[in-house]
């Protein structure tokens, strides 16, 4: 089934406070239904899920949450962007929907703060699905760890630094952003980037810039400092670990499966990090017979 991002189906723009910043979500209705919660990665925005959101709103109460200092959520003042402060604000909106047991599907980095919710609130999980989002590969932990905390520090407060003062990048045209947006991307079609970057910037005074906070994905060596296998081994929901076969990041087959406790790993083939655009109607027949 061919999805469309341009269906007469649109979601309610709704917010929620957590330690102090009003957060964005979208909600897509259908309340009553159990919740589907999606969440995007890094340097993405809520609307990344507007395919996935459309194809499963009739089953599903589906709920997609811009993350601090991304889309239309609030950036942090202070750069608060460590996984335990992602972690909270979804623990907050959890408990902002009631009561009930939801399922999370979460991408990249939004599998860090989903994964860890699953493990410390196992009651209020059903089922968990992480699309390429196992983290930092074996390989890259061991060059952290060879690097030293102290040098890893350094070059944080060095890049901190340089992106404070740096001027934000510009596009003059949303044209120019959906080009971008394609290069990063080569599996994408020409209405899917162009949503993304429709979504994805703003209009400020000297031009159209993405929406996020450019300071955020400058990782302290203390967000990683937790192996989150540690979480993964807690997790008692059934859980579904996505990955596109030309990713750059590692099989969860081969390096991470094995620390939870009810998975199964699912290839796809012909897509990349962003599999749940490269392949969508694989993506959504997986998560039909999954959830």
């Amino acid at each position: 089934m061919k999805i469309s991002a341009t269906s007469d189906a649109e979601p309610v723009s709704r917010t929620h406070v957590s330690q102090g910043l009003q957060l964005h979500y979208l909600d897509w209705g259908n309340e009553g239904a159990p919740v589907l919660l999606l969440i995007h990665g890094a340097r993405d925005h809520a609307h990344s899920w507007d395919w996935t959101a459309r194809a499963l709103r009739h089953t599903w109460h589906v709920i997609a949450p811009d993350l601090r200092g991304h889309g239309d959520s609030q950036w942090s003042p202070d750069g608060a962007y460590l996984s335990p402060y992602h972690l909270l604000d979804i623990a907050d909106l959890i408990d902002t929907l009631g009561d009930e047991p939801v399922n999370i599907v979460a991408h990249s980095f939004g599998g860090n703060a989903g994964a860890r919710y699953a493990a410390i609130f196992p009651q209020r999980v059903r089922k968990l699905v992480l699309v390429d989002a196992l983290g930092p590969s074996a390989e890259n932990r061991a060059n952290w760890a060879q690097i030293g905390p102290a040098k890893r520090t350094r070059e944080w407060l060095d890049k901190r630094r340089e992106t404070a003062a740096r001027t934000p990048r510009r596009f003059a045209s949303i044209e120019e952003a959906v080009g971008r947006m394609a290069a990063t991307n080569r599996h994408l079609s020409e209405d899917q980037a162009r949503h993304l970057a429709k979504h994805g910037v703003r209009l400020y005074s000297d031009g159209y810039g993405w929406k996020y906070d450019p300071v955020f994905g400058l990782f302290l060596p203390e967000d990683f400092s937790v192996d989150l296998a540690a979480f993964w081994h807690e997790i008692s929901a059934p859980t579904l670990l996505c990955w596109g076969a030309e990713s750059w990041t590692a099989n969860p087959a081969t390096e991470g499966a094995a620390h939870f406790r009810n998975q199964r790993t699912l290839a796809f083939e012909k897509a990349g990090h962003w599999l749940h655009h490269d392949q969508l109607d694989a993506f959504l027949a997986a998560l039909r017979e999954f959830l």
